[in-house]
């Protein structure tokens, strides 16, 4: 699924487009995504000018001039993409909305599995529930080793599970995750609370490096994923660990191994990460 630095590339391919830009309709061809788009989202956004674009975790906030402290919140689920489409263009299969620009441009929102969403909210975001019960986002300073090691004292959960509890920091998600651990040396599988200081600072120092490398390289190519100029991002060529069960460590040539922790897959070398 698109990931915090896939979100954050659509985000930044978006913006030069759709900023300051008044919207001249709206249609929705699919209205069943995880959950149903509002019956009058038409009426809400027409006629008004996109005045600021944020992310917050996986998430696309759309504020709009009349509307300051209201937002469209956009999520692309497990395979949705966001892309800037010309009028001529043609509409597949799974181009479930499309928000038509004054400047002739279109912001299609496409999804084959329908896991995301497009949602008005009527209250701030922050006060949302999809939204206010996150953790800090991974690249802020108030996310450090000190932080994550005073959240995890007297955890048993395993530190793969905990780092991705989005209550505990929002954004880092499986990929990420496997390859931070790595490369801080972290057995995905230790007690959160057994980690010591100094490898949550490694760990959050090379999870802040990965996820800006990421971002700066255009996200990571994973199935249906696009940015927002219709192009995948390449991060995925410099990935370490992640889906190379059986290949030999980049460290030690010792086999990659594989653990599955709550679903989800987690390659880890025995000899580095302890």
């Amino acid at each position: 699924m698109p990931e915090l630095p896939e979100v954050e590339t659509t985000k930044r391919g978006i913006s030069p487009h759709v900023l300051q830009q008044r919207i001249a309709n709206v249609t929705i061809r699919q209205r069943s995504l995880r959950w149903p788009i509002p019956d009058n989202i038409e009426q809400i956004l027409t006629g008004q000018r996109i005045t600021a674009i944020e992310r917050r975790a996986k998430y696309l906030l759309l504020y709009l001039e009349h509307n300051t402290q209201k937002a469209l919140l956009i999520h692309l689920g497990m395979s949705g993409s966001l892309r800037i489409a010309k009028p001529d263009d043609a509409i597949l299969k799974h181009d479930h909305a499309d928000i038509g620009f004054e400047n002739g441009l279109i912001l299609r929102y496409s999804d084959p599995r329908r896991f995301g969403c497009i949602l008005w909210l009527d209250t701030p975001p922050i006060e949302n529930k999809l939204l206010s019960h996150l953790g800090p986002e991974p690249l802020s300073e108030e996310f450090d080793g000190d932080y994550l090691w005073q959240k995890s004292r007297g955890k048993s959960i395993a530190v793969k599970q905990f780092v991705m509890d989005q209550k505990v920091v929002t954004g880092i998600g499986n990929i990420y995750a496997t390859e931070a651990l790595f490369t801080a040396g972290i057995h995905p599988n230790k007690a959160a609370g057994k980690v010591s200081k100094a490898k949550y600072a490694l760990f959050v120092a090379d999870a802040k490096r990965i996820l800006e490398r990421s971002i700066t390289q255009g996200g990571t190519t994973l199935r249906d994923f696009v940015g927002g100029d219709g192009k995948p991002g390449y991060f995925a060529q410099q990935l370490l660990v992640y889906g190379r069960k059986g290949e030999p460590c980049p460290n030690c040539a010792t086999t990659l191994k594989e653990i599955r922790l709550s679903n989800r897959s987690s390659v880890y070398c025995s000899q580095c990460q302890k």
